[in-house]
């Protein structure tokens, strides 16, 4: 598969004057799967946007009621949001993958400065993996709720560190149903379901120019790790995921019912042949009774994603939002005292951009709609017990979005899982206690690529934002 890739950075360099610069690099990857070419554009002039914003060619949000002169709230909302890389960040990265504008940010640990000189002799205590990281977001999030992790992770594992907005959050660009794809396939890949999600993922392993990776998976960002897993089992290094939002399988018990079945069933040949008719029928009716199932449920969903595509459901999806969203965001804490403005303005800065409704719709047509192949696919149950890689399964106590026990349970189903449990904590352990979040996934990861670490970690060299 060849992707063409454009990256843009934004930077600021006060202090630096550069005559403008214009770099072509070729990256290749020893991986089938992905070979791309990355287009740099770095300005030495004191703004950081490099590039014209497409904003005029970007489908308008602003509707109308019948009365011209009557704009609600949202509609005026509406009409004053922006192209999201007018919201970009100075360490802000775009880089084009299948017609989406993704947004990203990377930290590497041999380019970071801080107040805090490398040579502190802390830096020698944990262990150099060498592997990369990719951070995934859950739902509602972005790039922005790993900013207190981001620096410490990329010293911890001596290797670059990567987040990156699904497309429907943070500051990656919006497209609209019907999609148009960048190849000529006969069904276009939707951005918003979770084969773009995977395929993301997969890819920006190969931007980062590493066989494999260590992906970090929060809340709704853990399936997508899974899923990229399953997918390319050989890409990841290990997993961790945080506050996990998958249902966990119950325990199977195991007994010897079918055995003493097998013993009691009938030896006249008369008896067999009933059963094994009577067994034919039976499956004759649930195939009729399913697929009528199967075509009433693919109207449901047909009629539901109109709906939702409509003004009203859009309009809809936009006051909820607005009304519960920043609700939402403080009762994901365990001590909502501690969300802070910054951190309201993290959430809401994305809602800022043009199409954010729209885009969350597809979001979740696609999650309600899109079965990504699961009629084909083994129990979860049955496909993790087959992963082989090292395992870190972290959540807070009094998590009242995914509750601790769904994550323990999880644990359970992982053969050789890690668990462990943050004390105080809600559904978001890497903002709530970074401190502690980069303790563990220090332990785990001293413990799965071996040399020695220390439970003392200087977080402030780290580069912990208090």
């Amino acid at each position: 598969m060849n992707l063409n890739t454009t990256c843009i950075f934004f930077l600021n360099q006060p202090k630096q004057t550069l005559s403008t610069l214009s770099l072509s690099d070729k990256f290749s990857s020893d991986s089938s799967r992905t070979h791309f070419q990355m287009s740099r554009q770095i300005s030495g002039q004191p703004s950081r946007r490099l590039i014209v914003s497409n904003a005029a060619s970007s489908p308008s949000l602003s509707g109308g009621f019948p009365d011209a002169g009557a704009h609600s709230k949202e509609e005026m909302e509406a009409e004053t949001e922006q192209d999201p890389m007018n919201l970009a960040d100075p360490d802000s990265c775009f880089c084009e993958f299948q017609g989406v504008h993704i947004h990203h940010k990377v930290f590497d640990p041999h380019t970071l400065s801080d107040d805090v000189s490398n040579t502190s002799p802390h830096a020698q205590e944990t262990p150099k993996t060498k592997f990369p990281m990719i951070l995934l977001h859950g739902f509602g999030a972005s790039v922005f709720s790993w900013n207190r992790v981001m620096k410490p992770l990329a010293r911890l594992v001596s290797s670059k560190v990567l987040a990156f907005d699904r497309p429907a959050f943070g500051l990656t660009s919006r497209i609209f149903h019907p999609f148009s794809g960048a190849t000529n396939d006969a069904k276009p890949l939707n951005p918003y379901s979770m084969v773009y999600s995977v395929l993301t993922t997969l890819y920006f392993i190969d931007v980062l120019a590493a066989d494999k990776a260590i992906l970090v998976g929060h809340s709704a960002g853990c399936p997508v790790a899974l899923d990229a897993y399953f997918e390319a089992p050989e890409r990841v290094a290990a997993l961790i995921l945080v506050a996990p939002a998958i249902f966990a399988p119950r325990p199977v018990a195991t007994t010897d019912a079918g055995e003493n079945r097998d013993k009691e069933a009938p030896t006249s040949n008369f008896l067999g042949t009933l059963v094994e008719l009577t067994k034919g029928v039976i499956r004759a009716v649930l195939r009729v009774v399913t697929g009528m199932a199967n075509m009433l449920s693919s109207l449901y969903k047909k009629a539901l994603a109109a709906f939702l595509r409509s003004f009203l459901g859009v309009m809809l999806v936009r006051m909820a939002i607005n009304k519960f969203g920043v609700t939402a965001v403080r009762n994901a804490w365990y001590d909502s005292k501690q969300v802070t403005d910054h951190v309201v303005q993290g959430y809401t800065k994305p809602l800022k951009a043009k199409g954010w409704d729209k885009a969350l719709v597809e979001f979740t047509v696609a999650t309600l709609t899109d079965n990504n192949g699961s009629e084909k696919k083994l129990p979860l149950s049955k496909r993790l017990q087959e992963i082989k890689c090292p395992v870190l399964i972290v959540t807070g106590d009094t998590d009242r979005i995914v509750p601790a026990w769904n994550a323990e349970r999880l644990a359970r189903a992982i053969p050789g899982s890690v668990f462990e449990v943050i004390k105080k904590c809600g559904h978001l352990p890497q903002e709530e206690k970074p401190d502690e979040f980069i303790s563990i996934v220090a332990k785990f990861l001293g413990n799965a690529f071996g040399g020695s670490q220390q439970q003392d970690v200087d977080l402030k060299f780290q580069g912990i934002v208090s």
